[in-house]
């Protein structure tokens, strides 16, 4: 049975209503639009069968298929909602309050049943940062963060505590996803001299000295983002500080690291200095993408043992996108960037396409793998608001814009299972839209009235790197060359040359060209007069006009030249006549 469309839940100004996915992109009639302006949140649960939102007076569960309302909750001021991955828990979030006499406030943190809507427990969560429990997969173990400890709970009972991994000032944890055993990272910050670190654990293996699978520390972090792969094998960690002491960076100053749970760890070595945009894991867990460094950004594919496998050059971009498949991937530059993205063939490390989404500010793949939604929501952009629906090839098939008083606040997928929508072939060929291409017409630069009538000159504040395959070709090492392996390289392929080229000057008896001037100078073969201060002087002879060459090389490429450099290209004549004379000579 083939999968149903995805739909496109927007909330904004003007209420909350569903869009049916690709082909027919038409506002979905059997869940009714709710035209109320308070729909504070929404959400889906993992596998998109069921629907929850808020709109300012309760909190409504319905089955997306039947439209069938399974529950209520009088919850007027929730503004965070989260399934459970077994649709077995909704969890709900609102602001902590106290009392005006001082006294503790309510729990706000509530934990409902779906299935019979009774609230098997609340919390006191001031924070909103890591407002909602973490649940493995299989919905047998969950886990939260209370003062200097994780407190684990089983099959969802939230009135005992199963488990707790205790760590003085431990800030934050990820549980790892597919099926058991769960692992767990943790990380701790530093202090007092104390590097930061993140220790790899697997339930219910806490207690200890040896209990951490893996272990990674390091200095120059005030905080740390985990991403665990689909797999559970390995944790990227971004450790990130506020301020870069050596003011290189407005934005601090990151380094990326790579855990394994075999106990491996490495530093990412990043080939471009600046800040790490963005970091995400290829849904096949064998490779992951970064975009760093100050702009114009580098993107780069690395493998397992942290090595560059494709280098995508440098440009406007600080997101990466991968599609659910993991066949296609998506860099673009958004917030303060233009929108450029760059659309790529995973497999081939081929570019499908280059479309332009100006003032985007969210981006989120559909489903099915094959499109993806762009938009401009407020409160980032409160002017322009409004939603695109493109295929990966470029075309805009959909595309809605909202009156100008009116505002976009939040769109979002439906979600489906792995698996549901298998990865078709990749095609290069554009899909026809009905609507005008989404590229927009760049407006012309200002140029001064004193520069009207005279020829454009194009210049460039960053020459863009072109991109490059970092894949070890056949015969050759596993792991790229270091810099001094290279150079030593260079040397011994340099004396090789220079032994062949000898032998072949002895067997063969080289006669002078009658036009040096067409040949160039690094092609001339070598000759030997018997006297070794004129072998000596066609030598420096040489190496001095194939530095000119050089100079000429750069001229071209439209390099400006200091006057020095200018003087030694007008000798190339008189060094050239030298030379010839040196060599007629014997």
């Amino acid at each position: 049975m083939a999968p149903s469309t995805p739909l496109l839940a927007v909330r904004g100004s003007e209420g909350f209503y569903m869009v049916t996915g690709p082909p027919s992109f038409t506002e979905n009639t059997t869940l009714q639009r709710d035209f109320g302006k308070n729909c504070k949140v929404f959400a889906f649960s993992k596998d998109g069968t069921l629907f929850a939102w808020c709109n300012g007076e309760k909190v409504n569960i319905v089955n997306v298929a039947s439209t069938e309302l399974l529950h209520s909750f009088d919850l007027p001021k929730a503004v965070c909602l989260e399934f459970s991955p077994k649709n077995n828990v909704l969890a709900t979030w609102q602001a902590y309050t106290t009392a005006k006499d001082g006294t503790a406030g309510m729990p706000n943190l509530q934990l409902y049943d779906v299935k019979t809507g009774k609230c098997l427990k609340s919390f006191i969560q001031k924070k909103m940062q890591n407002w909602c429990p973490c649940w493995a997969d299989d919905e047998s173990i969950s886990a939260r963060i209370v003062n200097n400890e994780v407190h684990f709970f089983e099959n969802n009972n939230f009135d005992t505590i199963a488990n707790k991994l205790h760590l003085q000032k431990v800030n934050d944890f990820v549980l790892s996803p597919g099926p058991q055993p769960s692992k767990v990272s943790v990380y701790v910050p530093g202090s007092k001299g104390a590097p930061s670190f993140v220790r790899l654990y697997q339930y219910p293996n806490f207690s200890g000295p040896q209990s951490a699978l893996a272990n990674k520390s390091f200095f120059k972090a005030d905080k740390a983002t985990m991403l665990w792969n689909n797999k559970a094998t390995a944790v990227l960690v971004i450790a990130s500080t506020e301020v870069d002491k050596t003011g290189a960076s407005y934005y601090g100053e990151q380094t990326l690291h790579y855990i394994a749970t075999n106990g491996e760890s490495a530093v990412v070595q990043l080939p471009k200095n600046g800040p790490i945009y963005d970091v995400v894991w290829n849904p096949n867990s064998t490779e992951f993408c970064a975009v760093y460094g100050f702009m114009p950004a580098k993107a780069t594919v690395f493998n397992l043992k942290c090595d560059p496998v494709f280098d995508f050059g440098t440009g406007p971009r600080n997101a990466a996108y991968y599609s659910s498949p993991g066949h296609i991937l998506v860099l673009a530059g958004f917030g303060n960037l233009r929108g450029q993205m760059e659309v790529w063939d995973v497999k081939n490390y081929k570019l499908i396409s280059k479309p332009l989404a100006s003032d985007s500010t969210y981006f989120a793949w559909c489903p099915d793998g094959e499109h993806f939604v762009t938009a401009t929501c407020a409160p980032r952009l409160r002017v322009g608001n409004g939603y695109k629906i493109w295929h990966y090839t470029g075309s805009v098939l959909h595309k809605c814009e909202v009156p100008p008083n009116a505002e976009i606040w939040q769109v979002s997928w439906q979600p489906f299972l792995d698996g549901t929508f298998p990865a078709k072939a990749i095609t290069y060929q554009a899909v026809l839209s009905g609507l005008p291409s989404g590229e927009l017409k760049v407006a012309k630069a200002y140029r001064p009235p004193a520069l009207r009538n005279k020829p454009i000159t194009s210049s460039k504040l960053h020459e863009e790197e072109p991109p490059q395959n970092m894949k070890p070709q056949p015969g050759n090492s596993d792991k790229p060359l270091s810099k001094m392996a290279l150079k030593n390289q260079r040397k011994h392929e340099a004396k090789k040359a220079a032994k062949q080229e000898a032998k072949t000057d002895g067997s063969q008896e080289s006669t002078p060209s009658p036009a040096l001037q067409d040949v160039p100078h690094s092609t001339l073969p070598s000759v030997t007069s018997g006297d070794p201060e004129v072998d000596k002087k066609i030598k420096n002879l040489k190496k001095k006009l194939k530095a000119i060459e050089q100079l000429k090389d750069q001229a071209a490429t439209g390099k400006q030249l200091e006057k020095n450099q200018l003087e030694k290209i007008q000798k190339e004549a008189a060094l050239l006549k030298e030379l010839e004379d040196l060599e007629l000579g014997f």
